[in-house]
């Protein structure tokens, strides 16, 4: 039985492109994965002590082994996301938890500092999003975002994710409990306007 997110594709578009990754990423990932902001806002760390602490060498080495094997996953797709400008990596695009049967997957993306508030995680979002529907044929693309990360939910509701409920206090940072809002976008809305709903 043929595994149809074991292909890993590249995708170009206006300022990035989506591309398995590559040995020479992993110095801008581990960046990007230690940035406090980005600890925080994906929910990896529970305080701020946590977020602010360096990367240990073990986890650099857990992060190059992490990295080496995304593109022989058959079930998921890792892919870095380029900008076409300066060639750099600023973070990943992922369709993961595919579930066959009901042609769904869940979708996340991670943008570093580097790559923040020019649209490049906006156009990333699209392009993988689009790949999953148009030659994936998936049904359904849902993801969770965290209360705490507004530009997040923005970016998501830009191409189309439509909220459909609430986990209640599903992250604990600090003294705080923070709510995470279930997204998804289905093929048939996707088909209507592709990305970029009115």
């Amino acid at each position: 039985m043929s595994e149809p997110l074991a292909a890993k594709p590249t995708l170009r578009g206006s300022n990035v492109a989506l591309r398995p990754f590559s040995e020479d990423d992993v110095p801008a990932m581990v960046e990007v994965l230690g940035d406090p902001e980005v600890r925080r806002l994906t929910g990896s760390v529970h305080d701020e002590s946590a977020a602010l602490a360096p990367l240990q060498p073990s986890e650099y080495d857990e992060l190059r082994r992490w990295y080496s094997t995304r593109a022989t996953q058959p079930e998921r797709i890792d892919l870095a996301i380029i900008e076409l400008a300066t060639g750099k990596c600023v973070g990943e695009a992922v369709l993961n938890q595919y579930d066959p049967g009901n042609r769904s997957c869940n979708f996340r993306i991670l943008v570093g500092p580097a790559g923040q508030n020019r649209g490049l995680g906006t156009e990333a979002t699209r392009m993988l999003v689009g790949y999953g529907f148009e030659e994936l044929l998936l049904h359904r693309i849902s993801l969770e975002v965290y209360d705490f990360n507004p530009r997040a939910r923005r970016a998501y509701e830009k191409v189309g994710f439509r909220t459909e409920g609430v986990l209640r206090e599903s992250l604990r940072y600090g003294d705080q409990w923070i709510d995470a809002t279930l997204m998804s976008i289905l093929g048939h809305e996707w088909a209507a306007h592709r990305g970029f709903p009115s």
